[in-house]
This record gives structure tokens, C-alpha cells and sequence, in this order.
């Protein structure tokens, strides 16, 4: 049992938990952050009719959160970045997805791309993720990997006539 008292460490009366687990999306046995990825799609073709600058409001808002969410979960958990913390990978999506024209094509695109930049973490993407401690440790590699892949995608819809 995790010191939460529960087998995952996810305790269900702590919101910081459901934010973090990515609202339950980080229990998956197998790839949670690629779970975490595709649990955060909807979330995004619940955000992508918005205007730029309240999108990119709510995920500097999304990013603020994570940070404490992030933080206090894994001080929960008593580890650095456990595996079940997707809230990350939402927000490194979401960043991914802040230019990205409209389709499914696009969003299957950043999805790769982003899982990609994510797992390979080039740099400067491994300095974040070894670096720096903490809620903003777990959520700035992410937010690299994110920014990299928006600038990928954002390149490829500039000469992929989709």
C-alpha cells in the first residue's frame, strides 16, 4: 500500500490527486502517459473553439495547477515524478495543439509528435526532467517536449496542404 493508503497511491478524496492522475487517466496499467495523452484530446476539442488568448490563458492557468497539483501528489507518493502524474502530459498536449489547424489528422499529428518528444526527451527536454525538482520539474519537460512539437506541427501545416 502507498502511504495514501491506497494501492495506486491515488486517493480519490484529494483533488490535487484527480488533477494530477489526470482524472483517473494515469491508472492505466499499461502506457499511463500515453493515456494521459488521449484522455486529454477531448479536453482539447473542448478548448480549440476558443479564441488564441483565452486558450493560451487556460494553459498557463492549467500549467499554475499542475505545478502545486504535481508537486503535492508526488510528495504524496513519495517519489519524484511517478508514472500515474499525466496532468503533465495534458498540459505538454494542449501546448502542442495551441496552433495546430483543424482535423482529427492534426490532433493523430500532435499526438505522435508530442508522445515522441515526450519519450525520447531530447534536449532541452532532458535537462528539465533531470534538473529541475519538484511540481515545476514534472511539468516544464513536458511543457519543452509540447513547445517542440507545436513548432514541428506548426511547420508541417505551413507545407502539408491536409
Amino acid at each position: 500500500m502507498s502511504p495514501s493508503g491506497f494501492k495506486s497511491g491515488f486517493n480519490p478524496r484529494r483533488l490535487h490527486h484527480w488533477i494530477a492522475f489526470g482524472f483517473g487517466s494515469g491508472l492505466s496499467p499499461r502506457a499511463p502517459g500515453t493515456a494521459g495523452t488521449l484522455a486529454a484530446i477531448p479536453l482539447y476539442l473542448l478548448l480549440s473553439p476558443l479564441a488564441w488568448p483565452f486558450y493560451v490563458g487556460l494553459l498557463v492557468l492549467f500549467m499554475l495547477v499542475g505545478i502545486w497539483a504535481c508537486e503535492r501528489t508526488a510528495r504524496d507518493m513519495g517519489s519524484k515524478d511517478p508514472s500515474a502524474i499525466v496532468w503533465d502530459e495534458w498540459v505538454g498536449f494542449l501546448l502542442t495543439m495551441v496552433a495546430a489547424p483543424a482535423g482529427w489528422l492534426w490532433i493523430l499529428a500532435g499526438f505522435v509528435l508530442f508522445r515522441l518528444f515526450d519519450i525520447w526527451k531530447p534536449w532541452p527536454v532532458s535537462v528539465a526532467d533531470r534538473k529541475v525538482p519538484g511540481g515545476l520539474g514534472i511539468m516544464l519537460d513536458d511543457v519543452i517536449a509540447g513547445a517542440m512539437a507545436a513548432i514541428v506541427l506548426a511547420l508541417a501545416a505551413l507545407w502539408v496542404p491536409i
